[in-house]
């Protein structure tokens, strides 16, 4: 009977601890620092991620930064976390560790996967003692199945050691009470059904095997945005045909509605994506792959009151064709039309997140990681490092302030007219 009523207690636990996880989201004013190793200091699903928490709104004033660092396990970031990181006072955390932990060998238990278990939940109970209020753990990602060392058995033999680590995380994530991003399940069935279709050279894991282009860390992006409670909803159009009206959701607001041709200012966009389908440099074909769009990107247009059976809807130089039927149902602008007017207006601020995110890089890894050794060489120079410090940190808020300034109110028209 004790067994029992302990058993219980463990479960009740365990149930009141994922509820917390799962219901963590963003929050108004967040500060997301985005950590892990080579992979993270690529600077693409970084980038990606900063790109919808300023142009896509899942809260309102949210800042990002990127920590990554090449070559690096848990273990290295558990040991600089104190002074690289938790001094520029993020609310949010996400981890990206495993590719490096798992020692690109056969999965041991008592070896890479006790080791990579006590760091990261290292880094949790650091990050908890920071007084972080969101933290994500991600998994480990994939290596590519056709070009990790040109052999698949090996691909094979790694992903299982990833999957290994995987589990870990998650563990470590349920047993702390924060949020899980299941990187790697993402990856692998992104992997299996864009290869499928576009052939073994259509690599999602990187060319060398490890480093996702941006296919892959799109698919990374996507997880890590859904672990922080991102709920997709980009805004809604609704146009009444029969009424000559139409009304938006927050974030956008109807300038102009006659006969048909709808007037829209919009300060929220939707997420955009580029380059040639086939190729895996591009975002624009791995989407058909896993549920961005349905999960993530879900900007709207309902019609109503149509009286042909099917309309051309123009936006921007593209134009296709609906069933009224499903146009009063609601189709996904973001989906349907790649190339819209948000585009340019989506590269412009994606540059400037870039420049703010390159300067991270070197300023973490060259200046401010350096500070312990320098107090200890110079230590009468420790207010002369706090200004340099200061001024580092002025200046990447300078490059993100100019990022999040670049994010203006897009004007666009939708034209929809009976065929």
């Amino acid at each position: 009977m004790r067994r029992r009523v302990l058993w219980l207690a463990v479960f009740v636990v365990g149930v009141a601890v994922s509820s917390l996880a799962a219901e963590a989201k963003l929050a108004e004013g967040d500060f997301v620092a985005v950590i892990g190793d080579s992979i993270t200091e690529q600077r693409q699903y970084s980038v990606y991620i900063e790109d919808y928490l300023l142009m896509c709104q899942p809260a309102a004033k949210l800042r990002a930064m990127q920590f990554g660092w090449s070559g690096e396990t848990a273990d290295g970031f558990r040991r600089r976390m104190a002074n690289d990181c938790v001094p520029f006072k993020p609310t949010v955390a996400t981890t990206c560790y495993g590719m490096n932990d798992g020692g690109y060998r056969p999965f041991d238990p008592n070896g890479q996967g006790k080791w990579y278990r006590e760091n990261t939940k290292g880094i949790v109970e650091g990050f908890k003692k920071a007084g972080l209020r969101l933290i994500v753990v991600g998994s480990p990602g994939v290596v590519d199945s056709e070009m990790f060392h040109r052999k698949p058995e090996d691909a094979k033999m790694y992903n299982e050691t990833l999957g290994k680590l995987r589990d870990i995380a998650r563990e470590v994530a349920q047993e702390q009470g924060v949020a899980f991003a299941n990187v790697h399940d993402a990856m692998m069935a992104a992997m299996t059904k864009a290869q499928e279709k576009y052939g073994k050279a259509y690599h999602v894991g990187g060319g060398d095997g490890v480093h996702p282009d941006r296919n892959g860390q799109l698919v990374m992006a996507y997880a890590f945005l859904k672990a922080l409670g991102c709920d997709g909803a980009i805004g809604t159009i609704t146009v009444d045909l029969a009424a000559n009206k139409a009304e938006a959701t927050d974030g956008h607001k109807v300038l102009s509605c006659q006969g048909g041709a709808v007037e829209i200012e919009s300060s929220r966009y939707p997420f955009c994506f580029f380059g040639d389908p086939k190729l895996p440099n591009a975002t624009a074909g791995i989407i058909e792959f896993f549920p961005f769009n349905e999960d993530l990107n879900r900007f709207t247009l309902v019609v109503k009151g149509a009286k042909a059976a099917r309309l051309k809807v123009t936006w921007g130089k593209t134009a296709k064709e609906f069933d009224a039927a499903a146009l009063e149902k609601g189709i996904n602008l973001a989906a349907e039309f790649i190339v819209n007017p948000f585009c340019e207006p989506f590269q412009k601020v994606e540059a400037a997140i870039r420049k703010q995110q390159d300067f991270e890089t070197p300023m973490i890894k060259e200046f401010i990681n350096k500070f312990p050794f320098l107090r200890t060489m110079a230590p009468d120079e420790g207010e002369a490092l706090d200004r340099m410090r200061a001024s580092a940190t002025r200046r990447d808020q300078a490059l993100f302030d100019a990022a999040a300034a670049a994010v203006t109110p897009v004007k666009h028209t939708l034209q929809i007219e009976p065929l």
